[in-house]
């Protein structure tokens, strides 16, 4: 055994281990040479053991929550590997150091375990002999354990306090670690008595039960090899990672206690430092009941399926026949189907207007790709006759699923596109609103929109009848608008509408319209109207316009051309209007047709002076003579005897101030003020037709009236219609009403047929042989766009044969340039239509001459 000191028989725990050989724990090394030797009888201080306690230095209590003895071995590992601890211990203390010479050990610099190598092995074991007798007698130790350890083992690296007790040279007291050993007092550490021990060994036995699950695997650790550089994982602490510090007087700090090589003294102590703190325990995460749970979770699932339950209670029960036909409403659909339009036919059958089977194209943009928009524009305005530009921009209103491409395409054509495989093009069945005529008799039959109602003429005033009543029919449908096979459809056949048949003649409606056509080009007029009626039956023949409305082109017509003047235009009829003066004359026998009168060119009428269609010298005239002259002063005269009231009388029973009946559409009443309300001037304009006004239809009924023998009839332009079967059914024959006396109407007749022989203004309507009754009309016009008098009006109006009348004819020229009297620009055309009228009708002439009349005073 060396003298420098090293380890007792045991681990120095208590006074009762063996230890005479210096003590358990390694003897502290001084700078004058080696350690003492431990006192025999537990010299060494254990690590729990310390100074005594003082206010200075309180006594210490084991760390909270860490093991009291910190031992990193059970006794298995303690027994089994002191010789392998020793030489761990020697290397972990020198590491680091610089290689020693044999001549060190006697300056003190003796490696610690040499005490226990050159011990006997009896001494050896006695110190595990004690360890077991603590552990048996279970005495629980107050200090921290008595193992000794080397310095550089300890975990804190607080310098000389190891497990065991160092002998210091110079004599100086002991820390309460160790006993001095020149005076050989007692250990005034806790390690120095025996109940010290008792309570040691029994501390120790505590930490080793609680320990000895893990003692063995850290002995193995050690026992393969621990890790490099041999270091013990029983004997480092928990600083055993931070690096040494070099204090001034050459001692490790973190190492363990060591003085220079040439020191006398003790090293110079190092701060104290603070106890590690304790490791912290693991985080357990505490998870809540299962049984709990899976009861919130049963509870959620019984209150989600409670509302889907409740829901389906709710649709299925409650609610079902509700949602039934909600279903029912989104697979069916109504389609609508198009009745046939009813044809419009002139008085022989021949169609001015009929209805075909046409196709409606259209298309979805959205699946037109990019790529072939421009071919398909090409391909698509070439066929629709549109521009291929108007056909790409709706190509490219990809924001819609329809785009209307044209209506009204024949079906041929709309088969042609079909085949040319367009994609998303498709061609609905409709019909087209067909006008074989073109213009003739345009604004009298009218036109059809976009939506199949009639906006204009007999389209408009007949639509109903025409029109008939669309069926329909439901079917089921998919999403992609198919229909669903075998299911139910419930289908409603549509009403075709009526054929309508005008009274209208397509023959001389064409030889009117021409006629007036020429004549207003010729005069420059702003339009021309021209109507043939029948006397007997007031059956309008023809109703022409100039200019006329194209229908086929209808949409690019101006609007003043929809109205159909020959109605629905008013004027004033200037000479005309005297028949009604000597109707009313005559009838009253207030004047004959031979009644003479000295006519001057002038004449007062209350504060204005009316002249003469003429100027002449005064004049005598018969009343005769003076209507075939259209004499405005002598017509005044005859008026004066008839009064007012009874020529108000007389214009308001030939039809003037009321509507036409008989169905001619957009007939207007004209103007007629109550003669309560005539200016004095107006007295006397009245009796030759200035001051009221008329339309074309209400003069050319005038005519009727007298050419009828007196009967006025309302005029008719419906011969009939044809009903579901085909068959036709005749319109019922317009109203009758006297007038006039038959005596009076012939009077005014041979009147009128002076007019138009060699004496008479008329004399451009003579028919040869023909006898030819009629009266010029030349008047001021009134323009309302103005809001004044400008221009004039031309008009002819007259009946023949003139004994046994069959057609009436008036011809209106509307503010002609060329020419303003009536006999010049109206009178051909009536001579240029009645001739074709009456070749027309074959009617022949009567072949009578005209009896032989007083013409002139004196005569």
């Amino acid at each position: 055994m060396r003298e420098s000191g090293g380890r007792g028989q045991g681990p120095g725990r208590g006074a009762g281990g063996a230890g005479s050989q210096g003590g358990p724990g390694a003897a502290r090394r001084t700078s004058g040479g080696p350690g003492r030797a431990g006192r025999q009888g537990g010299s060494s201080r254990s690590e729990g053991t310390g100074r005594p306690a003082s206010p200075e230095n309180p006594p210490r209590g084991p760390r909270e929550g860490s093991d009291p003895l910190d031992l990193p071995f059970g006794r298995d590992a303690f027994r089994d590997d002191d010789r392998d601890n020793d030489r761990d211990d020697h290397r972990d203390n020198n590491r680091g150091r610089p290689p020693q010479d044999p001549g060190d050990e006697g300056r003190g610099r003796s490696r610690q375990g040499d005490g226990d190598r050159g011990r006997p092995r009896e001494d050896r074991s006695r110190g595990g002999d004690a360890r077991r007798r603590s552990r048996d007698e279970g005495e629980q130790p107050r200090g921290r354990g008595s193992q000794a350890r080397d310095e550089s083992d300890r975990p804190r690296g607080a310098g000389s306090r190891g497990r065991g007790s160092s002998a210091r040279e110079d004599g100086d007291a002991s820390r309460g670690r160790g006993s001095r050993d020149d005076d050989g007092d007692r250990l005034r550490g806790r390690g120095s008595r025996d109940d010290d021990g008792d309570r040691l060994r029994g501390r120790v036995q505590g930490h080793e039960e609680r320990s000895r699950g893990r003692t063995d695997d850290r002995a193995g650790t050690r026992r393969d090899g621990g890790r490099p550089g041999g270091e013990d994982p029983r004997r480092r602490g928990p600083q055993e990672d931070v690096p040494s510090r070099r204090t001034p007087a050459g001692r490790s700090s973190a190492g363990g206690s060591r003085t220079g090589r040439g020191g006398d003294g003790p090293p110079p102590r190092g701060p104290r430092r603070p106890p590690p703190a304790p490791p912290r325990p693991p985080l357990v995460l505490r998870l809540g009941s299962p049984r709990r749970r899976i009861n919130i979770g049963l509870i959620g699932m019984t209150f989600v399926l409670s509302i889907f339950a409740g829901r389906l209670v709710q649709m299925q029960g409650l609610d079902s026949k509700v949602y039934e036909a909600a279903a029912a409403d989104q697979r069916q659909h109504t389609e609508t189907i198009q009745a046939k339009r009813g044809s419009i036919n002139d008085v022989n059958g021949h169609e001015l207007a009929v209805t075909i089977e046409a196709r409606e194209v259209s298309i979805d943009p959205t699946k037109v790709p990019v790529s072939i928009r421009a071919k398909a524009a090409a391909i698509l305005g070439q066929q629709l006759g549109k521009s291929q530009q108007e056909i790409a921009e709706k190509l490219a209103r990809t924001g819609t699923h329809y785009q209307l491409l044209a209506r009204d395409v024949d079906p041929v054509v709309a088969t042609r596109l079909l085949q040319a495989r367009i994609p998303a093009l498709s061609a609905k069945k409709t019909y087209r609103r067909l006008y074989p005529a073109g213009d003739l008799a345009g604004s009298l039959i009218g036109f059809v929109g976009d939506e199949g109602n009639g906006l204009g003429g007999m389209e408009q005033s007949k639509n109903s009848l025409l029109a008939g009543r669309d069926g329909e029919q439901r079917v089921e449908t998919g999403r992609d608008g198919q229909r669903i096979p075998m299911t139910s459809s419930q289908r409603t056949a549509p009403v075709d509408g009526q054929d309508v048949r005008l009274t209208i003649d397509r023959d001389i409606q064409w030889a009117a319209q021409k006629s007036i056509g020429e004549q207003v080009r010729k005069s420059g007029a702003d339009s021309g109207t021209v109507i043939v009626m029948d006397v007997r039956t007031a059956q309008v023949v023809a109703m022409a316009n100039a200019p006329e409305l194209d229908l086929g082109n209808w949409r690019k017509a101006p609007a003043s051309s929809y109205v159909n003047k020959a109605a629905a235009d008013v004027f004033e009829p200037g000479s005309t209007n005297k028949v009604i003066t000597a109707a009313a004359a005559i009838e009253a026998k207030a004047v004959t047709p031979d009644t003479v009168y000295q006519v001057p060119d002038r004449i007062r009428c209350a504060d204005q002076v009316l002249r003469d269609s003429h100027a002449h010298k005064m004049e005598a005239m018969t009343f005769r003579q003076a209507m075939a002259q259209s004499s405005n002063v002598a017509t005044i005269m005859a008026a004066r005897k008839v009064g007012s009231q009874r020529l108000y009388e007389m214009l308001k029973a030939f039809g003037f101030g009321s509507t036409p009946g008989g169905g001619v559409p957009s007939a207007e009443a004209g103007l007629l003020p109550d003669y309560k309300k005539w200016s004095g001037s107006q007295n006397c304009t009245v009796a030759y037709g200035q001051g009221v006004s008329v339309t074309a239809l209400q003069m050319a009924s005038v005519y009727q009236t007298i050419a009828n023998g007196g009967v006025k009839i309302e005029p008719q332009i419906v011969a009939g219609t044809t009903d579901t079967t085909g068959r036709f059914v005749p319109a019922p024959a317009g109203k009758q009403t006297r007038v006039v006396s038959e005596t009076t109407a012939k009077e005014i007749a041979m009147m009128l047929e002076s007019a138009v022989g060699a004496e008479g203004t008329g004399q451009l309507a003579a028919i040869g042989g023909y006898r030819v009754a009629g009266k010029t009309g030349t008047a001021d016009r009134y323009d309302a766009e103005l809001g004044r008098y400008d221009g004039y009006t031309a008009s002819f109006v007259g009946f023949a044969p003139a004994d046994q009348p069959r057609l009436v004819v008036l011809s209106v020229v509307q503010n002609p340039k060329n020419g303003h009297f009536g006999g010049e620009l109206a009178a051909p055309v009536f001579k240029d239509v009645m001739t074709f009228a009456i070749k027309s009708k074959k009617i022949p002439p009567t072949g009578s001459a005209a009896p032989p009349v007083r013409m002139r005073a004196g005569q």
